[in-house]
């Protein structure tokens, strides 16, 4: 798996990669993230990482980010950078009535190295 998309976006075992996630996730601090960011260290399959083989209707790899276990249905975007950004950033809601705000929200990326 690692040698097909790895390949394609150029990602490497040791390689500093951001990975957004499909779902909310609690990082060890307390707070919901919905990004990790670290260091790449392989693709497992299930067997290996959870010591079970998983039928057809869970995931079957998963990948090793840091001190973090990412399910590969959970991964929805990679991103290879060497840092990220983990103060405030700008974010924006939208109603009807009160048309586009922007405002300032927390970092939402849990830093797994």
């Amino acid at each position: 798996m690692m040698e097909g998309v790895g390949k394609l976006l150029g990602i490497s075992i040791g390689d500093k990669v951001l990975i957004t996630t499909d779902n909310w996730f609690v990082a060890p601090d307390g707070s919901e993230c919905r990004a990790v960011f670290g260091t790449v260290h392989g693709v497992f399959d299930s067997e290996t990482t959870l010591g079970i083989k998983t039928n057809d209707r869970s995931t079957n790899w998963y990948v090793k980010i840091g001190r973090m276990i990412v399910a590969g249905c959970q991964i929805h975007y990679v991103i290879k950078s060497d840092d990220a950004h983990n103060g405030d950033a700008r974010a924006w809601s939208s109603s009807a009535e009160y048309g586009i705000k922007t405002f300032d929200r927390p970092c939402i990326t849990y830093f797994a190295d």
